[in-house]
């Protein structure tokens, strides 16, 4: 289910970056949570470039289960 984050929560296992109060998550049945839609990662300047990720989005286009619970 998608929720909005009510307090910082360690580190995204998929992206690496933290979970941060009021980052849009992803909570599974399994109770671990992701980022959901789009999360600032970083701009490159001299690119001009802003890098988002939907981590738990992009993670499902290609698995089917929790990145730590495999099995479940």
């Amino acid at each position: 289910s998608e929720d909005v984050l009510s307090k910082d929560a360690g580190e995204c296992a998929i992206c690496l970056e933290e979970l941060q109060q009021g980052d849009t998550i992803a909570r599974l049945p399994c109770l671990c949570i992701y980022h959901k839609g789009q999360v600032f990662l970083g701009m490159h300047i001299r690119f001009q470039k802003v890098t988002f990720i939907g981590c738990i989005d992009e993670w499902f286009e290609v698995n089917r289960s929790c990145p730590e619970h495999p099995s479940d």
